[in-house]
């Protein structure tokens, strides 16, 4: 990895789609969302862990055990999320980051600026959830 990336750099249509300054900028915006999550995970855990103190009202006990039910489903969403982000860092390895699995057609820049996990393009992605309504409401 031995592009180097000003501080301030935003990848542009001006540019290359996902030349290597481009896939550089993704990977470290994945990686450092990675991070977080992570870091995040751990320090629920250690509240979790900690927060074991028996509550003698049944209010506050079901109060504790419904604030301990949402906390574990938001890891779980996170470690969705974070297996999601592993995928994208291996599409980046294998150059097919940035590019809707559907068309194969480059995914906008500012779909991946909003959201780096991008499979499909907006477009794509539209057909998609019509698709899904469509099957739904059968």
């Amino acid at each position: 990895m031995g592009v180097m990336l000003p501080a301030d750099y935003r990848p542009t249509e001006d540019e290359p789609f996902m030349n290597e300054r481009q896939r550089e900028y993704f990977r470290r915006r994945l990686t450092g969302w990675k991070e977080e999550i992570l870091r995040e995970s751990r320090e629920t855990l250690h509240n979790l862990a900690s927060d074991s103190v028996p509550h003698a009202d049944l209010g506050d006990r079901a109060s504790s055990e419904a604030e301990r039910a949402n906390e574990l489903r938001a890891r779980d969403r996170q470690r969705k999320l974070i297996s999601k982000i592993d995928a994208a860092l291996r599409r980046i390895d294998e150059g097919t980051y940035g590019f809707c699995e559907e068309s194969g057609d480059p995914i906008s820049l500012r779909r991946l600026e909003a959201r780096p996990i991008a499979t499909l393009s907006i477009e794509a992605q539209e057909r998609h959830e019509k698709r899904e309504r469509v099957y739904r409401d059968d």
